[in-house]
């Protein structure tokens, strides 16, 4: 047998070996370039994350941390994770003797699963921002009916909510609430919400119960690394984030852990973190197997390209283009959840237009403008949410700046206001609105020929990555 491996079929490119899934990943390509992506938690990783994580560091298990590793043949792979290390506290400006990182969580979710499992254990009390309002599924989210999250089923959680006034985190509600539940654990974090998190209250009010206080910068980690938004690390205890929103890197889990002195007691002695060890073992052995060693690369690559001063520009774009959105939808009379926005998102409540959220995702969609549909304060269901969640951080990676933002608030203002004459003139049910879209002529007509204006647009900003794949 020849030792080149051909008679396995181990070197042929996939345009060879699979053409059916070339043919896909090509179209999906093809998607992105002639699309907007205006979802928030998407960005658009750079040639070299992507190459780290197409790379031979697939091949290797690696259980356990750098030098203490289960298997063999790991030295690479243990600088590589080390040097992950280093850059991610270098990111965030972090002291290696008041801060432990762990770079081996799969993704975000997993993250916030081992704090818990290391820190708190099963039926530990989490109190998260409500999902309806603007928080995440494992922060905890439950119905009277069943409980959603794994947060929720094996923990007790209980929601910290907005102020339906105002639109912002209702702190003096949460502060009253966590004298009565005593969380264990009050997590600091959002994934529809857009304005700064005020840690300092938050810190207040996890000391007065006792309780860690865990950020979940998911999504503003890009915008906390370039010094744009307020950082959680003078704050918090534990702080995690996935990698690939704002901080644009492949899809992974960071956490952080404090080191060091926690607390002094009355009489001057010392009460040290212990977080190193418990979160480390729920990571592994705990919840997973093998790192990723192809991700932990690819988030190494782009943590560096988080220390530059390119980096920082960008973040600074993309609160200014999020701004102008902002500023675009409520000239045009849309009601914004909050008022406006201090980050990279706004959210837009269409209840008052009475114009369906779902439906208006997609004919957005079949326009060529992928954002979603979201829930508001005061929704009854995620399954029929009142408002839209928009993002700038993919399209400010293709260079769009305050001009075409403008522009691309044109088209979602449009695309709005069509969902709303096609709702107005069918009948009441999705499955009649959707029938709409395939059956009138009219219809099809506008859509197409917005279609056509978005791809014509969007062709002419670049893609990151492969220019060929």
């Amino acid at each position: 047998m020849s030792g080149s491996g051909d008679g396995y079929r181990l070197n042929d490119d996939i345009s060879v070996d699979d053409p059916e899934m070339n043919a896909l990943i090509q179209e999906e390509k093809n998607r992105q370039k002639k699309g907007l992506e205006m979802i928030a938690s998407e960005n658009f990783a750079s040639k070299s994350v992507l190459q780290a994580l197409g790379s031979c560091l697939n091949n290797k298990y690696s259980e356990g941390q750098p030098g203490q590793r289960y298997y063999g043949g790991n030295e690479v792979i243990d600088k590589i994770e080390l040097l992950c290390k280093k850059r991610a506290l270098e990111a965030f400006n972090l002291s290696p003797e008041e801060w432990g990182v762990n770079v081996q969580p799969h993704s975000g979710s997993p993250a916030n699963f081992a704090v818990y499992t290391g820190l708190i254990g099963p039926h530990g009390r989490i109190m998260g921002l409500h999902l309806p309002e603007g928080g995440h599924l494992s922060h905890g989210f439950m119905t009277p009916t069943k409980k959603i999250s794994a947060t929720s089923l094996f923990f007790e959680s209980f929601p910290y909510k907005l102020d339906p006034v105002t639109g912002t985190i209702d702190y003096d509600k949460l502060a009253e609430n966590a004298k009565l539940f005593l969380p264990q654990i009050i997590v600091a974090g959002i994934s529809c919400y857009s304005r700064h998190l005020d840690y300092k209250r938050f810190r207040e009010i996890a000391d007065e119960n006792g309780a860690y206080l865990l950020a979940d910068m998911a999504h503003v980690s890009g915008l906390v690394s370039a010094g744009v938004a307020p950082s959680p690390f003078e704050y918090c205890d534990v702080v995690t984030s996935t990698t690939h929103k704002t901080l644009r890197g492949p899809r992974s889990g960071l956490i952080f852990f404090r080191k060091g002195v926690r607390k002094v007691n009355k009489d001057g002695t010392k009460v040290m973190y212990d977080l190193e060890k418990k979160i480390n073992e729920a990571v592994f052995p705990g919840l997973q197997g093998g790192p990723h060693n192809h991700q932990i690369a690819a988030v190494a690559v782009a943590l560096k390209q988080a220390n530059t001063p390119e980096f920082k520009a960008y973040q600074r774009q993309v609160i200014t283009n999020a701004q102008v959105l902002a500023k675009e939808f409520l000239a045009r009379n849309y009601t914004l959840v909050s008022g406006g926005t201090d980050n990279h998102l706004i959210w837009v409540d269409l209840r008052p237009m009475k114009v369906d959220a779902s439906r208006t995702e997609t004919v957005l969609e079949q326009m060529g403008i992928a954002l979603n549909k979201n829930t508001c304060p005061g929704d009854k269901s995620a399954l029929r949410p009142g408002g839209l969640r928009i993002g700038a951080p993919a399209l400010t990676s293709r260079n769009m700046k305050e001009a075409e933002f403008t522009k691309v608030a044109d088209f979602m203002d449009k695309g709005i206001k069509l969902t709303k004459e096609i709702q107005d003139n069918c009948g009441p049910t999705l499955k009649e609105f959707k029938a709409k879209l395939v059956e009138d002529e009219s219809v099809k007509s506008k859509i197409a020929s917005l279609q056509k204006e978005v791809e014509e647009f969007a062709l002419q900003y670049p893609l990151p990555g492969f220019d060929n794949w």
